[in-house]
């Protein structure tokens, strides 16, 4: 979208809808370091594993999953079947459903295509954030819950595809010794850490990190899928023994 139409869109909400827009804007403002950083990460590394530039750029703004473009890279370098590529990403973005399934009842209420475009522009700091948020609201599928939510993942959007883009391009001329893939990681911690709230989520976080460890040997980084599986049950269980645990009380 250029400026003027973000402009017009937003002249055309009311105050309730453009104040939630807003504050969704503010709250992503701290995680587009994270984002930023594993962006042009990301974008080193399509570069190096033998992509052109041209098909670099086509892939960051037709895939936009850093977990499934860093996964396919490899198999794409080594010459692997199409359908293994594309089985690869599937099996570490099927996190993803379990996204979507809590997000279904915040925006069932919109068209397809709306559900598409956000189902595409979705990612995992934008789910953190606005679960952390809404999830325990009494009111949902609310215009001000869909106008936050875009508030969130359209700059986390704007930002991947400009830094990847600076990576692509401009990637070669940072020093090996550089290890920004750390630096994203360290980058993502310190978003999360501070949203960590409640024994079911560090539960969940625990178990998910366990589990991660333990399964790094699985192949298509299965142990990806299998950490995330893990956590959420453990979030589940916990949750409903801290809610039995309190109505006892």
């Amino acid at each position: 979208m250029r400026f003027q139409q973000i402009s017009g869109l937003l002249s055309n909400l009311n105050e309730a809808q453009k104040a939630a827009f807003l504050k969704g804007l503010r709250d992503s403002a701290a995680p587009t370091v994270a984002i930023a950083t594993w962006a042009f990460v990301t974008g080193i590394a399509m570069v190096k594993s033998g992509l052109t530039e041209g098909m670099s750029v086509l892939m960051t703004f037709a895939v936009y999953a850093g977990s499934a473009q860093l996964t396919a890279l490899p198999l794409i370098e080594a010459g692997a079947p199409l359908w293994l590529i594309f089985a690869a990403g599937m099996v570490v973005n099927v996190r993803f459903i379990i996204f979507g399934a809590a997000l279904q009842p915040y925006f069932r209420h919109l068209s397809k295509w709306r559900l598409g475009l956000i189902g595409f522009l979705t990612s995992d700091i934008g789910f953190v954030l606005f679960m952390s948020r809404y999830s325990t609201a009494k009111k949902i599928g609310t215009n001000q819950q869909v106008w936050y939510f875009l508030g969130i993942i359209l700059p986390g959007w704007l930002v991947w595809c400009t830094l990847s883009i600076v990576g692509i391009y401009l990637g070669g001329m940072v020093p090996q010794s550089w290890s920004l893939d750390f630096a994203a990681v360290l980058a993502l911690m310190a978003i999360i850490v501070p949203l960590i709230k409640g024994r079911p989520l560090v539960m969940c976080l625990v178990v998910a990190g366990a589990v991660a460890w333990v399964s790094q040997v699985l192949p298509l980084r299965l142990g990806l899928v299998a950490a995330v599986l893990a956590g959420v049950v453990a979030g589940l269980v916990s949750e409903k023994i801290e809610a039995k645990s309190k109505s006892s009380a």
